[in-house]
């Protein structure tokens, strides 16, 4: 009796199952006709008569200061170069700067010069995809923010070629699947990876890892779940691009489990500016008794400023050094909202709870040439952040000539702060104690070794230079313009 019971209850189940799978697949196909309709509406062709080809790229936050939007501007710049019949598009939420000072903006920080028009699609619904917005699920409140986002910028600009430069991944199968883009993105770095997983199985306190959940195993059990479900679908929506390119061995490694999408996937380092810092003359240093320790990286919580400022206190307290040295730590970096500067008013705070507010200064938001000039002084290049994904800040420490002491993970330590041919290019530290000690042993070190090693370090940075990006970014995308 009961096993009729479920029978009776089971077809009429699956029937309404099977007629809703097929109401939901026609209206998909019926929204990705009417966009395909739209789309012929909305473009024009161009004066030899042909329809230009779009490509845009989503990048909310094009008009920051970071590494992310270096590499969003050399590519425009390398896609303007190569294809004659391509209009680049940015979707922006930089709603309170047009986009001729977008453009300039990218030139006076970046020393990135665009040749070409760019159009700029402004979206306003960017406070989606704000952290700020989701106190707690944050990844997967910004994720489903970033398939809100997409939507709009999907309307207002109807694309041929959909690249995401900015880690949404959510948005890949809507611009594919609704939109009828080829798409492909660049993986700055994974939305999760297997290290998050891990922090989280080993009850590991960080700050994107609270102590409340670290001490209480059953929240401890929930996220990880949770972790591993958002990680599934991250793989699920990543998987979808038909052409994927990482910054990093570090993000290589983690993209390919995540995704498995290796026949697509390669590696393209982001373009730093090597060639305007080794234009830095390298000499020997004239003071013996003046350094400066120079830190380039926004003021994001990851970038774990409070490090650098703890580890330069005790190296002065400790006076670890042989003599008594002028010292001075210099934290460059851009802010992005007014959670960035909280974070700076924090970090000042620190100081002064430290008592090195004396020897410690803030340089926000600074133009490209005074950026030059403070790593032409320094003697040291500090970078903390935890698996950083690549480091251009990094690169170009070494590239100007100071010497580098980075993080013990991720791109610093695979793929930039290696020997070069056999030779010291630089340092890597983990924690306070050891970044003090080797800050100590790099001042410590006569001028000509330092000489030496920073004459290594600029050698060895060609591989991470503009041209070398050009060529393999249009070896990567090449799949997307057949």
């Amino acid at each position: 009796a009961c096993f009729r019971l479920l029978c009776s209850l089971l077809i009429p189940a699956l029937f309404l199952s099977g007629i809703l799978c097929v109401c939901l697949v026609l209206l998909l196909w019926g929204i990705r006709l009417w966009i395909q309709q739209r789309k012929k509406q909305l473009t024009s062709a161009g004066k030899d008569g042909k329809r230009p080809l779009l490509v845009a790229f989503f990048h909310p936050y094009c008009n920051a200061g970071g590494g992310g939007e270096r590499v969003l501007w050399c590519a425009i710049r390398t896609l303007q170069k190569k294809y004659r019949n391509v209009t680049c598009v940015v979707y922006t939420g930089d709603r309170d700067a047009t986009g001729e000072e977008i453009v300039e903006g990218a030139f006076r920080r970046f020393n990135i010069k665009i040749t070409h028009p760019v159009k700029f699609v402004f979206l306003e619904k960017r406070y989606l995809v704000e952290a700020s917005l989701y106190p707690h699920f944050t990844l997967l409140g910004q994720s489903l923010g970033s398939v809100f986002l997409g939507w709009e910028a999907l309307l207002k600009c109807v694309p041929d070629i959909y690249i995401d430069s900015m880690g949404y991944a959510f948005t890949l199968p809507l611009f594919k699947y609704l939109g009828g883009c080829r798409v492909g993105c660049y993986v700055h770095y994974p939305t999760i990876s297997t290290d998050m997983l891990s922090v989280v199985r080993n009850q590991d306190t960080r700050f994107n890892n609270a102590a409340f959940i670290t001490n209480n195993p059953l929240f401890s059990k929930f996220k990880l779940v949770y972790y591993y479900f958002f990680a599934f679908m991250y793989g699920l929506v990543g998987s979808c691009s038909d052409v994927v390119m990482v910054n990093s061995s570090w993000t290589l490694n983690h993209i390919l489990s995540l995704w498995r999408a290796g026949a697509c996937t390669s590696v393209v380092y982001p373009p730093c500016d090597v060639q305007t810092f080794l234009d830095i003359p390298l000499e020997e240093e004239k003071s013996t008794t003046d350094y400066s320790i120079v830190s380039v990286s926004q003021f994001r919580p990851e970038k774990d400023h409070a490090l650098q400022i703890r580890a330069f206190a005790k190296l002065l307290k400790e006076k670890r050094l042989g003599q008594q040295l002028s010292l001075k730590l210099i934290l460059i970096g851009g802010c992005r909202n007014q959670q960035d500067e909280e974070r700076v008013n924090n970090l000042k705070g620190l100081c002064e709870e430290l008592g090195v507010s004396n020897e410690v200064t803030f340089r926000i938001n600074i133009p490209f040439e005074e950026l030059k000039r403070h790593l032409a002084e320094a003697t040291i290049g500090l970078h903390t952040m935890w698996n950083e994904h690549f480091g251009i800040g990094v690169v170009e420490c070494m590239a100007a000539g100071t010497v580098i002491l980075a993080h013990r993970s991720g791109g610093p330590r695979l793929d930039i702060v290696v020997p070069y041919e056999g030779h010291v290019t630089g340092f890597l530290a983990e924690n306070e104690d050891s970044y003090a000690e080797t800050m100590a042993y790099i001042l410590s070190l006569s001028p000509e070794k330092r000489l030496e090693i920073r004459e290594n370090a600029r050698r060895s940075v060609h591989r991470f230079s503009d041209q070398r990006f050009e060529e393999t970014f249009l070896l990567a995308v090449e799949p997307l313009f057949k």
